[in-house]
């Protein structure tokens, strides 16, 4: 069965989402920086993508809303205690504008476990090189994981589905 127009429009948003993550993981490991422009373009996405998905102002873009400014005042905190990043902090509060709480959290989950990975491989390689100074970790990549993970685990299967009908 051939996907509705609403579906055309969330499928190809949601792709558009995830060439978006894989810009920030790529300009992350080579500047360590995510761009402003791509974190806006994100924010700016999500009412398409909510008005795809069909999505009514209350209580779904309010929910959406909520998510985003709850993880900006936690994530704001931790920036303000140098924890983070700006950058990883703006494209988190933009992406939870795109998921429910309980694919956003599964996001932070897969997020935490990759970047604690990405922090032992990179450690050990700047104690292996010798470097001094402070490590910096490109944490857009773990971000960009953890939302290429929920991507894949809420379209792929229906996208399978499509190409096997």
């Amino acid at each position: 069965m051939a996907p509705t127009k609403g579906e055309f429009m969330v499928y190809g948003l949601a792709g558009l989402l995830a060439i978006a993550l894989l810009i920030a993981a790529f300009t992350d490991v080579r500047r360590r920086q995510i761009d402003n422009w791509l974190n806006a373009a994100i924010a700016l996405l999500a009412p398409a993508y909510w008005a795809a998905q069909g999505l009514h102002l209350w209580p779904d873009v309010a929910l959406q809303l909520g998510v985003a400014l709850a993880a900006f005042v936690v994530l704001a905190g931790l920036f303000a205690l140098r924890m983070m990043g700006g950058g990883d902090v703006k494209l988190l509060t933009a992406l939870a504008l795109w998921l429910p709480a309980m694919l956003f959290l599964k996001l932070l989950l897969v997020m935490a476990l990759v970047g604690g990975v990405l922090t032992i491989v990179m450690g050990m390689w700047h104690v292996m090189r010798r470097r001094k100074g402070h490590l910096k970790i490109p944490y857009g990549v773990a971000i960009a994981t953890g939302g290429l993970w929920v991507l894949a685990g809420v379209y792929g299967p229906a996208l399978q589905a499509a190409t096997a009908g």
